[in-house]
């Protein structure tokens, strides 16, 4: 029986860190599904589209990976692929605090369906996609916090701005 994984996110755009979380969900699941979730309060960069090819293209290593989104409530979407699992990453306490009340939430919902937390290594502790997008903007080195393509697709962006 496939043990399945579900890795949420905005992903406004992925990041080092998030694809070490993700590396990291691949080699201990038979399946992992990373999710964009579509969050109608926040105001993408990258619409859900260009979040989910971005994704693809940078975990098309990953034979176990699979990439899709969901505007609906993350517990529904695990219920429908049948996961096991969420994978969250955590950085720092803080995160942790945040995690804490949306896990209580999920198990509340469905007590079938695992949390489990990865720590983040250290190198990207600090990192968010906030603060990528930031230095981008301002034409600041991000080179080693995203993927190549991440780069890219973030110049190009900022630069039709």
């Amino acid at each position: 029986m496939n043990k399945i994984a579900v890795v949420p996110g905005s992903f406004d755009p992925i990041t080092n860190g998030h694809l070490d979380i993700v590396k990291r969900a691949a080699d201990i699941f038979d399946e992992v599904y990373v999710v964009v979730m579509n969050n109608s309060m926040k105001n993408p960069l990258f619409n859900v589209d260009e979040r989910m090819d971005l994704i693809s293209q940078v975990t098309s290593g990953m034979p176990n990976v699979k990439v899709d989104s969901s505007s609906g409530l993350l517990i529904d979407y695990a219920k429908k692929r049948k996961a096991d699992a969420i994978v969250r990453g955590l950085r720092a306490i803080s995160d942790f605090e945040y995690e804490m009340q949306i896990t209580s939430m999920n198990r509340f919902l469905d007590e079938h369906i695992e949390t489990f937390f990865i720590m983040t290594k250290n190198q990207y502790s600090f990192l968010s996609s906030s603060i990528v997008k930031e230095v981008s903007r301002y034409g600041g080195d991000i080179h080693g916090l995203v993927p190549e393509v991440i780069e890219t697709a973030l110049k190009e962006k900022f630069n039709s701005k």
